[in-house]
Protein backbone atom coordinates (compact mmCIF):
# COMPACT_ATOMS: atom_id res chain seq x y z
CA UNK A 1 0.00 0.00 0.00
CA UNK A 2 1.40 3.13 -1.07
CA UNK A 3 -0.14 6.83 -0.58
CA UNK A 4 0.94 10.37 0.55
CA UNK A 5 2.42 10.58 4.02
CA UNK A 6 -0.06 10.73 7.20
CA UNK A 7 -0.24 13.49 9.53
CA UNK A 8 1.42 11.82 12.99
CA UNK A 9 4.51 12.17 15.38
CA UNK A 10 6.83 12.64 12.70
CA UNK A 11 8.21 16.03 12.09
CA UNK A 12 9.41 16.01 8.52
CA UNK A 13 12.58 18.62 7.39
CA UNK A 14 13.61 19.64 3.99
CA UNK A 15 17.33 19.53 4.24
CA UNK A 16 20.27 19.42 1.82
CA UNK A 17 24.35 17.96 1.60
CA UNK A 18 27.21 18.06 -0.45
CA UNK A 19 29.63 15.12 -0.84
CA UNK A 20 33.12 17.31 -1.34
CA UNK A 21 35.41 14.87 -3.07
CA UNK A 22 38.84 16.63 -3.98
CA UNK A 23 41.69 15.83 -6.01
CA UNK A 24 44.43 14.07 -4.27
CA UNK A 25 47.99 15.01 -6.10
CA UNK A 26 51.62 14.20 -4.55
CA UNK A 27 52.75 17.04 -2.06
CA UNK A 28 55.48 19.32 -3.13
CA UNK A 29 58.32 20.02 -1.60
CA UNK A 30 57.22 23.41 -0.29
CA UNK A 31 53.62 22.68 0.58
CA UNK A 32 52.54 21.47 4.20
CA UNK A 33 52.91 17.69 4.58
CA UNK A 34 50.05 15.73 3.24
CA UNK A 35 49.28 12.16 2.98
CA UNK A 36 50.24 10.55 -0.18
CA UNK A 37 47.26 9.96 -2.79
CA UNK A 38 44.64 7.33 -2.00
CA UNK A 39 44.20 4.40 -4.15
CA UNK A 40 41.16 6.11 -5.49
CA UNK A 41 43.06 9.69 -6.22
CA UNK A 42 40.92 11.40 -4.52
CA UNK A 43 38.99 12.26 -1.13
CA UNK A 44 36.16 13.23 0.62
CA UNK A 45 35.56 16.00 3.52
CA UNK A 46 34.62 14.86 6.87
CA UNK A 47 33.06 16.44 9.94
CA UNK A 48 32.90 15.26 13.12
CA UNK A 49 29.60 16.68 15.01
CA UNK A 50 30.11 17.43 18.54
CA UNK A 51 28.73 15.53 21.20
CA UNK A 52 26.32 18.27 22.22
CA UNK A 53 24.02 18.06 19.04
CA UNK A 54 20.66 16.25 19.70
CA UNK A 55 20.85 14.64 15.81
CA UNK A 56 23.91 11.96 15.14
CA UNK A 57 25.84 13.84 17.74
CA UNK A 58 29.58 12.22 17.42
CA UNK A 59 29.13 10.98 13.63
CA UNK A 60 31.32 12.14 10.63
CA UNK A 61 28.75 13.44 7.96
CA UNK A 62 29.24 15.40 4.85
CA UNK A 63 28.73 18.82 5.12
CA UNK A 64 24.92 19.89 5.20
CA UNK A 65 21.78 21.01 6.76
CA UNK A 66 18.14 22.44 6.70
CA UNK A 67 16.11 24.22 4.16
CA UNK A 68 15.81 27.68 5.05
CA UNK A 69 13.20 30.06 3.31
CA UNK A 70 16.23 32.26 2.77
CA UNK A 71 17.65 29.72 0.12
CA UNK A 72 14.94 30.44 -2.00
CA UNK A 73 14.89 33.96 -1.36
CA UNK A 74 13.82 36.20 -5.12
CA UNK A 75 16.44 37.90 -3.95
CA UNK A 76 18.93 35.75 -5.65
CA UNK A 77 17.50 36.48 -8.72
CA UNK A 78 19.63 40.20 -8.90
CA UNK A 79 22.43 38.34 -8.57
CA UNK A 80 22.71 35.63 -10.91
CA UNK A 81 21.21 38.11 -13.24
CA UNK A 82 21.84 38.91 -16.13
CA UNK A 83 23.87 35.81 -16.76
CA UNK A 84 21.82 33.05 -15.43
CA UNK A 85 17.80 33.29 -15.27
CA UNK A 86 14.80 31.04 -14.34
CA UNK A 87 13.56 28.25 -14.74
CA UNK A 88 16.76 26.72 -14.39
CA UNK A 89 19.71 29.16 -13.75
CA UNK A 90 22.02 27.81 -16.98
CA UNK A 91 21.46 24.33 -15.24
CA UNK A 92 20.31 22.36 -18.10
CA UNK A 93 17.17 20.57 -18.62
CA UNK A 94 14.91 19.36 -15.71
CA UNK A 95 16.13 15.48 -14.62
CA UNK A 96 12.44 13.72 -14.73
CA UNK A 97 10.71 13.73 -10.89
CA UNK A 98 10.88 9.88 -10.35
CA UNK A 99 7.68 8.34 -8.47
CA UNK A 100 8.75 7.12 -5.00
CA UNK A 101 7.42 6.29 -1.98
CA UNK A 102 6.80 7.51 0.58
CA UNK A 103 4.57 10.78 -1.34
CA UNK A 104 5.47 13.46 1.04
CA UNK A 105 3.39 16.91 1.31
CA UNK A 106 5.12 19.52 -0.63
CA UNK A 107 6.57 22.13 1.72
CA UNK A 108 8.15 25.46 0.86
CA UNK A 109 9.38 26.83 4.19
CA UNK A 110 8.57 30.84 4.32
CA UNK A 111 7.31 30.55 1.34
CA UNK A 112 3.58 31.33 1.10
CA UNK A 113 1.31 29.82 -1.72
CA UNK A 114 1.57 30.93 -5.30
CA UNK A 115 5.24 32.89 -4.39
CA UNK A 116 5.95 33.03 -8.05
CA UNK A 117 9.46 34.63 -6.86
CA UNK A 118 10.87 32.15 -5.00
CA UNK A 119 13.71 29.98 -6.46
CA UNK A 120 12.62 26.65 -8.04
CA UNK A 121 13.79 23.66 -5.20
CA UNK A 122 16.90 22.42 -7.98
CA UNK A 123 18.50 25.95 -7.04
CA UNK A 124 17.28 26.51 -3.33
CA UNK A 125 18.69 22.77 -2.52
CA UNK A 126 22.06 23.42 -4.05
CA UNK A 127 21.97 27.35 -2.10
CA UNK A 128 21.55 25.38 1.05
CA UNK A 129 24.22 23.10 0.79
CA UNK A 130 26.39 25.74 0.19
CA UNK A 131 25.65 27.50 2.27
CA UNK A 132 26.21 24.85 5.00
CA UNK A 133 29.68 24.19 3.98
CA UNK A 134 30.37 27.83 4.33
CA UNK A 135 29.11 27.69 7.72
CA UNK A 136 30.00 24.51 9.51
CA UNK A 137 33.67 23.96 7.41
CA UNK A 138 34.56 27.87 6.20
CA UNK A 139 34.61 26.60 2.83
CA UNK A 140 33.11 28.58 -0.09
CA UNK A 141 31.81 27.05 -3.19
CA UNK A 142 31.40 30.25 -5.25
CA UNK A 143 32.48 31.91 -8.29
CA UNK A 144 32.65 34.76 -9.77
CA UNK A 145 29.73 36.57 -11.42
CA UNK A 146 29.51 36.36 -15.09
CA UNK A 147 29.03 33.09 -17.79
CA UNK A 148 29.70 30.12 -16.59
CA UNK A 149 32.83 27.92 -18.15
CA UNK A 150 33.16 26.95 -21.76
CA UNK A 151 33.71 23.14 -20.57
CA UNK A 152 32.34 21.50 -17.30
CA UNK A 153 35.21 20.65 -14.98
CA UNK A 154 36.06 19.95 -11.79
CA UNK A 155 35.33 23.24 -9.38
CA UNK A 156 37.76 25.12 -6.91
CA UNK A 157 36.46 26.47 -4.08
CA UNK A 158 37.37 30.23 -2.88
CA UNK A 159 39.70 31.37 -0.70
CA UNK A 160 37.80 32.35 2.17
CA UNK A 161 37.45 36.19 2.97
CA UNK A 162 39.46 38.01 5.62
CA UNK A 163 36.37 38.14 8.20
CA UNK A 164 35.58 34.55 7.77
CA UNK A 165 34.87 34.73 11.49
CA UNK A 166 32.19 37.54 11.73
CA UNK A 167 30.70 36.75 8.15
CA UNK A 168 30.00 32.83 9.73
CA UNK A 169 28.57 34.42 12.98
CA UNK A 170 26.39 36.07 11.06
CA UNK A 171 24.98 33.86 8.44
CA UNK A 172 24.46 31.31 11.91
CA UNK A 173 21.82 33.87 12.83
CA UNK A 174 20.40 34.62 9.56
CA UNK A 175 20.67 32.72 6.68
CA UNK A 176 20.10 35.77 4.85
CA UNK A 177 23.29 36.29 5.26
CA UNK A 178 24.80 34.57 2.72
CA UNK A 179 23.20 36.16 0.41
CA UNK A 180 24.89 39.49 1.01
CA UNK A 181 28.24 37.87 1.71
CA UNK A 182 27.79 36.57 -1.88
CA UNK A 183 27.13 39.98 -2.97
CA UNK A 184 29.92 41.80 -1.23
CA UNK A 185 32.45 39.40 -2.95
CA UNK A 186 30.62 39.81 -6.46
CA UNK A 187 30.23 36.01 -6.68
CA UNK A 188 27.58 33.46 -6.68
CA UNK A 189 26.72 30.36 -5.47
CA UNK A 190 28.65 27.59 -7.66
CA UNK A 191 25.53 25.81 -8.00
CA UNK A 192 26.40 24.43 -11.35
CA UNK A 193 29.52 22.12 -9.83
CA UNK A 194 26.57 20.52 -7.77
CA UNK A 195 25.76 17.67 -9.04
CA UNK A 196 21.97 15.21 -7.72
CA UNK A 197 23.51 12.41 -6.06
CA UNK A 198 20.91 10.50 -3.68
CA UNK A 199 17.72 11.59 -1.75
CA UNK A 200 17.24 9.70 1.64
CA UNK A 201 14.64 10.00 4.52
CA UNK A 202 15.53 9.27 7.65
CA UNK A 203 14.04 5.98 8.56
CA UNK A 204 11.61 5.65 11.67
CA UNK A 205 13.23 5.11 15.39
CA UNK A 206 11.19 6.62 17.89
CA UNK A 207 8.24 8.49 18.03
CA UNK A 208 9.13 12.22 17.95
CA UNK A 209 12.28 11.46 16.56
CA UNK A 210 13.59 14.29 14.16
CA UNK A 211 13.03 13.44 10.80
CA UNK A 212 14.84 14.48 7.06
CA UNK A 213 14.21 14.37 3.98
CA UNK A 214 17.96 14.75 2.66
CA UNK A 215 19.06 15.24 -0.97
CA UNK A 216 22.51 14.98 -1.16
CA UNK A 217 24.48 16.40 -3.99
CA UNK A 218 28.23 15.61 -5.14
CA UNK A 219 31.09 18.11 -5.83
CA UNK A 220 34.25 17.90 -7.21
CA UNK A 221 36.80 20.16 -6.96
CA UNK A 222 40.70 19.90 -8.00
CA UNK A 223 42.51 20.78 -4.82
CA UNK A 224 41.17 20.21 -1.14
CA UNK A 225 40.24 23.82 -0.03
CA UNK A 226 41.26 24.69 3.64
CA UNK A 227 38.74 23.66 6.12
CA UNK A 228 37.63 25.61 9.44
CA UNK A 229 35.61 23.77 11.73
CA UNK A 230 33.11 26.00 13.40
CA UNK A 231 33.66 24.63 16.64
CA UNK A 232 29.58 24.56 16.95
CA UNK A 233 28.46 22.19 15.13
CA UNK A 234 31.44 20.70 14.11
CA UNK A 235 34.64 20.45 16.16
CA UNK A 236 36.96 18.65 13.68
CA UNK A 237 37.05 17.27 10.55
CA UNK A 238 39.23 14.96 8.05
CA UNK A 239 39.99 13.90 4.09
CA UNK A 240 39.88 10.74 3.53
CA UNK A 241 39.05 8.57 0.68
CA UNK A 242 36.35 5.83 0.34
CA UNK A 243 38.25 2.55 1.71
CA UNK A 244 40.26 4.96 3.79
CA UNK A 245 37.02 6.18 5.66
CA UNK A 246 35.75 2.49 5.26
CA UNK A 247 38.59 1.04 7.64
CA UNK A 248 38.81 4.37 10.59
CA UNK A 249 34.81 2.93 10.58
CA UNK A 250 35.70 -0.73 11.21
CA UNK A 251 38.55 0.23 13.76
CA UNK A 252 36.32 2.42 15.41
CA UNK A 253 38.57 5.57 15.10
CA UNK A 254 35.35 7.28 13.47
CA UNK A 255 31.59 7.00 13.33
CA UNK A 256 29.11 7.12 10.25
CA UNK A 257 25.47 6.77 9.96
CA UNK A 258 24.20 4.03 7.34
CA UNK A 259 23.46 6.49 4.50
CA UNK A 260 27.11 8.11 5.11
CA UNK A 261 28.10 4.98 4.88
CA UNK A 262 26.66 3.10 2.15
CA UNK A 263 27.18 6.72 0.13
CA UNK A 264 30.70 6.19 0.88
CA UNK A 265 30.99 2.21 -0.38
CA UNK A 266 28.94 3.62 -3.49
CA UNK A 267 32.30 5.91 -3.99
CA UNK A 268 34.81 2.66 -3.90
CA UNK A 269 33.54 2.17 -7.86
CA UNK A 270 35.96 5.14 -9.14
CA UNK A 271 39.34 5.17 -9.78
CA UNK A 272 40.26 8.74 -10.27
CA UNK A 273 38.37 12.15 -9.58
CA UNK A 274 37.58 12.60 -13.01
CA UNK A 275 36.36 9.75 -13.62
CA UNK A 276 33.61 10.00 -11.06
CA UNK A 277 33.17 13.96 -12.16
CA UNK A 278 32.76 12.17 -15.97
CA UNK A 279 30.08 9.48 -13.89
CA UNK A 280 28.15 12.53 -12.55
CA UNK A 281 27.94 14.66 -16.09
CA UNK A 282 27.23 11.55 -18.17
CA UNK A 283 23.83 10.51 -15.76
CA UNK A 284 22.79 14.61 -15.26
CA UNK A 285 19.40 14.03 -17.02
CA UNK A 286 18.65 10.72 -14.83
CA UNK A 287 17.39 12.02 -11.28
CA UNK A 288 17.48 10.22 -8.39
CA UNK A 289 15.71 7.99 -6.21
CA UNK A 290 14.78 9.22 -2.66
CA UNK A 291 14.51 6.45 -0.20
CA UNK A 292 13.28 5.64 2.90
CA UNK A 293 15.13 2.74 4.52
CA UNK A 294 12.83 1.05 6.48
CA UNK A 295 14.08 -0.99 9.73
CA UNK A 296 14.09 -4.46 10.36
CA UNK A 297 14.72 -5.37 14.63
CA UNK A 298 16.45 -8.90 14.61
CA UNK A 299 16.99 -10.73 17.52
CA UNK A 300 21.05 -10.23 17.75
CA UNK A 301 20.91 -6.52 15.54
CA UNK A 302 19.18 -4.84 12.44
CA UNK A 303 18.94 -4.66 8.62
CA UNK A 304 17.64 -1.48 7.09
CA UNK A 305 15.75 -2.74 4.10
CA UNK A 306 16.02 -0.18 0.76
CA UNK A 307 13.73 -0.12 -2.29
CA UNK A 308 14.89 -3.25 -4.36
CA UNK A 309 14.68 -5.43 -1.67
CA UNK A 310 12.42 -8.58 -1.79
CA UNK A 311 11.33 -8.36 2.09
CA UNK A 312 10.76 -3.82 1.11
CA UNK A 313 6.94 -3.00 1.88
CA UNK A 314 5.63 -0.06 0.46
CA UNK A 315 3.35 0.07 3.50
CA UNK A 316 2.01 3.74 5.24
CA UNK A 317 2.65 2.11 8.41
CA UNK A 318 6.29 1.76 8.25
CA UNK A 319 6.60 5.53 8.48
CA UNK A 320 5.62 5.70 12.18
CA UNK A 321 6.38 1.63 13.08
CA UNK A 322 9.33 -0.65 13.28
CA UNK A 323 9.19 -4.49 11.71
CA UNK A 324 10.68 -6.87 13.88
CA UNK A 325 11.53 -10.86 13.99
CA UNK A 326 13.08 -13.47 16.68
CA UNK A 327 15.37 -14.41 14.19
CA UNK A 328 19.04 -13.52 13.84
CA UNK A 329 20.68 -12.09 11.31
CA UNK A 330 22.30 -14.48 9.37
CA UNK A 331 19.16 -16.72 9.20
CA UNK A 332 16.94 -13.65 7.80
CA UNK A 333 20.40 -13.40 5.32
CA UNK A 334 20.13 -17.49 4.20
CA UNK A 335 16.04 -16.85 3.19
CA UNK A 336 16.84 -14.15 0.54
CA UNK A 337 18.20 -13.88 -3.06
CA UNK A 338 16.48 -10.13 -4.14
CA UNK A 339 18.54 -8.04 -1.11
CA UNK A 340 19.65 -4.73 -1.46
CA UNK A 341 19.80 -3.87 2.47
CA UNK A 342 22.56 -3.09 4.97
CA UNK A 343 22.72 -5.46 7.65
CA UNK A 344 24.20 -4.01 11.51
CA UNK A 345 25.19 -6.18 14.31
CA UNK A 346 26.77 -3.66 16.14
CA UNK A 347 27.89 0.23 15.66
CA UNK A 348 30.62 -0.47 13.97
CA UNK A 349 30.00 -3.75 12.06
CA UNK A 350 27.97 -2.75 9.08
CA UNK A 351 27.84 -5.07 6.03
CA UNK A 352 25.82 -3.89 2.68
CA UNK A 353 24.09 -6.97 0.38
CA UNK A 354 23.31 -5.72 -3.09
CA UNK A 355 21.85 -8.02 -5.78
CA UNK A 356 19.46 -5.83 -7.15
CA UNK A 357 20.43 -4.22 -10.43
CA UNK A 358 20.74 -0.12 -9.64
CA UNK A 359 18.08 2.05 -11.61
CA UNK A 360 18.94 5.17 -13.84
CA UNK A 361 22.58 4.82 -14.78
CA UNK A 362 23.52 5.13 -10.94
CA UNK A 363 25.51 2.41 -9.14
CA UNK A 364 24.94 0.47 -5.86
CA UNK A 365 27.79 -0.82 -3.67
CA UNK A 366 29.15 -3.89 -3.86
CA UNK A 367 28.69 -6.40 -1.24
CA UNK A 368 30.59 -5.65 1.77
CA UNK A 369 30.97 -8.16 4.37
CA UNK A 370 33.32 -7.34 6.98
CA UNK A 371 35.67 -10.10 8.12
CA UNK A 372 34.76 -11.36 12.32
CA UNK A 373 38.30 -11.39 12.37
CA UNK A 374 38.30 -7.51 12.23
CA UNK A 375 36.51 -6.52 14.97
Amino acid sequence: MSGPLRPGPSSWRRAATVVLAAGWTLPVPAAPPRPPPPAEGFRLLLLLRSARQGFLPGAHVFPGGVLDAADRSADWLRLFAPHHRPPRFGLGPAPPRRATFPVLPEARPGAADGDEGALPDDVAFRICAIREAFEEAGVLLLRPRGPGPAAPEPGRALAPPPALADWRARVRRDPQHFLRLCAHLDCTPDIWALHEWSAWLTPFTQRRGRRFETTFFLCCLCEPPPVFPDLVEVVDCQWSSPSEATESFISKEIWLAPPQFYEIRRLEHFASLSDLHKFCLDRELEGVERWLPITLLTADGMIQLLPGDEMYLEDSNFLENLMSTEKKNEEIMKEGKKLHRVVMYNRHDYNIHVTVQSKYKHVYPKNYVVSKSRL
